[in-house]
């Protein structure tokens, strides 16, 4: 039950954003593994897997979630036993969601020490890490003031600027299309990440892309503020990220599509930003540029070439 409670509130964006997406599926395959009744080690095993692939299903294009399941569920790797294997997840998870919490605030760090006291920042989503970077950096003292987009269909810019707001930052909140009008007034960009690929580029919401270009054509510089576990290991061997395209009832109500026999609501969550438009990716390891994201996933995810023919992690993970 907590697992597919879980499930459908990530479905739902009942629980959205990378980061929060990722500690609740840990925290789920953490609950379940100290509630699901085994009798034996294996039983245990599939009992997991089959948790891990409903939680797998939820969001497509939310690199951090199998991420965070391969991290979790290594956790049953050598197991002899069914305790070994429970207490396995149990520490696996607990450790992701502690440093994953942690990371953020490293991020944080690393971020406030590229904005500048007196800057303006123009922020895209509501991103933990990329919000993080600003407040900290107002808590530091550095005088600045933040344009912050709504965010179609889901409007969650309004997080944003409630978050900002209590901390006493200064705010402008635009309609999404008013980035190219504003962006000569912006002195640095800071976004999150869904994901990011091996070659630098970053998977953000929907608009980023927009923001990006407006960015660069203004010569603007684009700081995107990631954890390790958003970069994406399997497009290493060419994979694609697969772009979710949500409801069209979340853009126009069901009842207005229907009086209107010739249209497609067409509802992408997300666009791909690509590397050239990138100057700086903040991870809690560290600044780096986004050419260097193959080094992120070789020293820091723990992802080896043996491990990408199966769904969750580790050669023979599923009986193979």
């Amino acid at each position: 039950m907590i697992v597919s409670e879980t499930a459908d509130k990530i479905k739902s964006m009942e629980i959205r954003g990378a980061g929060r997406i990722a500690r609740a599926v840990a925290e789920a395959l953490r609950d379940h593994a100290l509630s699901v009744r085994a009798p034996t080690r294996d039983t245990f095993r599939w009992e997991m897997e089959h948790a891990a692939s409903l939680l797998l299903a939820t969001r497509p294009t939310a690199v951090s979630l199998p991420n965070a399941v391969h991290i979790v569920m290594a956790g049953l790797e050598n197991a002899k036993t069914l305790q070994e294997a429970q207490a396995g997840v149990v520490q696996r998870a607990d450790e992701f969601v502690r440093s994953s919490q942690h990371a953020v605030e490293q991020i944080a760090g690393f971020g406030a020490s590229h904005i500048r006291d007196g800057d303006v920042i123009l922020t895209h989503c509501n991103s933990e890490a990329a919000l993080g970077c600003i407040i900290e950096a107002h808590r530091q003292g550095k005088e600045i003031e933040v344009f912050a987009t709504e965010v179609r269909p889901r409007n969650q810019g309004l997080i944003t600027i409630r978050t900002l707001n209590d901390a006493g930052i200064k705010t402008n909140f635009i309609v999404d299309s008013a980035v190219r009008s504003f962006i000569n007034e912006v002195d640095l960009v800071i976004v999150g990440a869904d994901a990011v690929t091996v070659n630098g580029a970053v998977v953000n919401k929907i608009g980023t892309a927009q923001v990006a270009h407006s960015a660069r054509e203004a010569r603007v510089n684009l700081v995107v503020a990631a954890e390790t576990y958003k970069f994406a290991p399997r497009t290493i061997l060419g994979e694609l990220i697969r772009i979710e395209e949500r409801a069209g009832s979340e853009v126009l109500p069901d009842e207005i599509v229907r009086t209107l026999p010739h249209v497609t609501v067409r509802n992408p969550a997300f666009d791909v930003t690509p590397a050239e438009y990138v100057d700086l990716i903040v991870t809690e390891k560290g600044a780096i540029p986004p050419q260097m994201a193959y080094v992120i996933i070789r020293d820091y995810l723990g992802w080896g070439i043996d491990e990408f023919h199966t769904p969750f992690g580790p050669a023979g993970f599923n009986g193979e």
